[in-house]
């Protein structure tokens, strides 16, 4: 049985709690009878530009068809042959009333990249895929900000009377480079105003702008917050998308997956995950394939020893 927590980032699950599969799931499914061809497939697909559909008997999942029986059927020249004979009959669904969280679970653990939803009667409902899942994240991050900014007149304001905590969430988009930097450089100078040993002051702002950065250029978009007290700085970073496949992969140095276009802009060195890690005293990650990354960095005031 599915665990709504199992291997799913933080974030993710504070985001998730309050919605359901039938909430996010698309409603118009295309899926098709045993007794169509695999020719009839191959059209809906082509024509709707889907990897995979359902098969239904009286609106019950029975099995499914994916874009590689497809190419299998047409290489072994089955193309006229009924659904029935070539479909997949060990079909994982969703239950429409189950919390999103066991939609993200499900795609964690199986490759399966869509799954059908079903209702109490067990009868086909929708379709939900990653993509689903990624809009409504983004939906409710964006939906939670704006409830801050409508209560406190502005993103995340200090949440304490004591000066010396601080307190803010940034929001990040996709490519807006000329918005990065924005958040170190605030906490370079709330740590200057009390005083904070420059090293200090260095590493935590690097950290911030590696983090900002990587949100920028290799994410959908997302959200930065900064938090300092007395003894730490804790900054963390979430996005939704599309997520990491090999974290040790990511967090070599000089490994990089931007594009030509990051690249020629003078970022996508492959530096920023492992210098953020190296700076800071903790540094926790946290992804998934087309479920976005949490990464959690914390910095000593009064560190013990300097990182190297």
């Amino acid at each position: 049985m599915l665990q709504p927590e199992e291997e799913i980032p933080l974030r993710i699950q504070e985001l998730t709690s309050n919605l359901k599969i039938r909430d996010v799931m698309a409603r118009k499914v295309f899926a098709v009878t045993k007794t169509c061809t695999m020719r009839d497939v191959q059209a809906i697909m082509k024509n709707n530009s889907i990897s995979g559909v359902p098969v239904v008997d009286s609106r019950h999942v029975i099995g499914v068809i994916s874009v590689h029986d497809i190419m299998n059927a047409f290489e072994q020249n089955w193309m006229q042959d009924p659904v029935a004979d070539h479909m997949t009959t060990s079909v994982w669904t969703l239950e429409e009333e189950q919390p999103l969280s066991f939609a993200v679970s499900a795609f964690n653990k199986f490759p399966y990249r869509r799954f059908p939803v079903v209702n109490s009667k067990n009868e086909l409902v929708g379709i939900i895929t990653p993509r689903n899942i990624n809009v409504a994240l983004i939906q409710e991050l964006s939906r939670q900000l704006t409830a801050l900014e409508t209560e406190g007149g502005g993103i995340s304001p200090p949440t304490s009377s004591d000066t010396l905590t601080f307190h803010r969430t940034y929001r990040l988009t996709r490519y807006d480079f000329e918005s990065g930097g924005k958040a170190s450089a605030e906490l370079r100078e709330q740590l200057r105003a009390r005083g904070i040993q420059p090293k200090i002051i260095r590493r935590a702002a690097v950290t911030c702008y590696e983090l900002e950065i990587n949100i920028i250029a290799h994410s959908y978009g997302g959200t930065l917050t900064l938090f300092i007290d007395h003894d730490r700085i804790r900054i963390t970073a979430n996005d939704f998308g599309p997520g990491i496949a090999d974290i040790d992969q990511a967090m070599t140095e000089g490994y990089s997956t931007a594009n030509d276009w990051i690249r020629s802009q003078g970022f996508g060195a492959g530096m920023g995950l492992p210098n953020a890690k190296r700076l800071a005293d903790e540094f926790v990650i946290q992804s998934g394939v087309d479920m976005g990354t949490m990464v959690k960095a914390i910095i000593q005031l009064n560190p013990k020893e300097e990182p190297s």
